[in-house]
């Protein structure tokens, strides 16, 4: 019996609350089971379930840099999607996704799944509490609820013949690259957050880490890259982990000082 799934990375939540939402809406709207994959910790990117050819998957991904996060690729492409109907969903800062969507969208077909509708919605940024600050909240979950009804009306007409039409270049763009007032590049690719005195070593970072790379011997030590998700930093109870690099800094009072109007969520059906 087919399934509905969502599946999903989501460092702080965004893109989790977002595709949770839209399957469990698609699961009610079609009388489903739902099953839930979380791909975000390194030991769950090591396989993935396996599809039927009814099945609906809500496949979702953050954007980084206006794409799909490149330490996501190797993963990505070795799922196996069986001609699953798919979903492709991004969540963004409010700046823009850029082709993220598209791209998102390529990778799923290209693994064999049939996409049929796909979303950019927003999420609060991962380097600020205030650039689109509770987002998913009421408002989007109301536009992904009327999304998962249309998704449901087309299915009763659907011919799974050609790959969902979605807003992006092809070829990508090159990811987003922050600049400064003077035009030049500010380059936070090897930035990491410093650990300041609250903290108290209880591991939490450790353990939402999505790339593993914070030592559990001394969490003030990273044992590998940082993608800037903000997952330690925002889930971090003594709000002990904090950036002071000046490209950084200025990289996020730009994106908060630019971009302070509500972006709205973009459909495609």
């Amino acid at each position: 019996m087919a399934k509905i799934y969502g599946m999903y990375f989501s460092g702080t939540d965004t893109t989790k609350k977002i595709v949770e939402f839209l399957s469990d809406q698609l699961a009610k709207e079609r009388n489903l089971g739902k099953i839930i994959y979380d791909f975000t910790l390194p030991d769950r990117r090591k396989r993935y379930p396996k599809f039927e050819k009814d099945d609906i998957v809500v496949f979702g991904t953050p954007v980084i840099a206006g794409r799909v996060p490149n330490v996501l690729l190797p993963y990505l492409k070795t799922i196996e999607g069986n001609q699953a109907i798919a979903v492709p969903v991004v969540l963004y800062g409010n700046r823009d996704y850029d082709d993220a969507l598209i791209e998102l969208r390529d990778l799923l077909e290209a693994d064999g799944f049939r996409t049929l509708a796909a979303g950019a919605f927003i999420g609060e940024h991962s380097f600020s509490k205030t650039l689109a600050a509770g987002r998913p909240d009421e408002d989007d979950l109301k536009i992904a609820k009327d999304f998962a009804q249309k998704i449901v009306k087309v299915l009763e007409t659907w011919d799974g013949t050609h790959p969902i039409p979605v807003r992006g270049e092809s070829p990508y763009r090159f990811y987003y690259q922050p600049r400064n007032r003077y035009g030049n590049s500010i380059d936070i690719r090897k930035v990491k957050p410093n650990v300041n005195d609250q903290c108290n070593g209880c591991g939490r970072c450790v353990s939402v880490c999505p790339m593993g790379s914070i030592s559990k011997e001394d969490v003030s030590q990273y044992t590998g890259i940082c993608i800037k998700c903000g997952a330690c930093i925002k889930k971090c109870p003594e709000h002990a982990r904090y950036y002071d690099d000046e490209g950084y800094l200025y990289h996020k009072k730009e994106l908060e000082e630019m971009y302070e109007r509500r972006a709205k969520p973009e459909i495609f059906i």
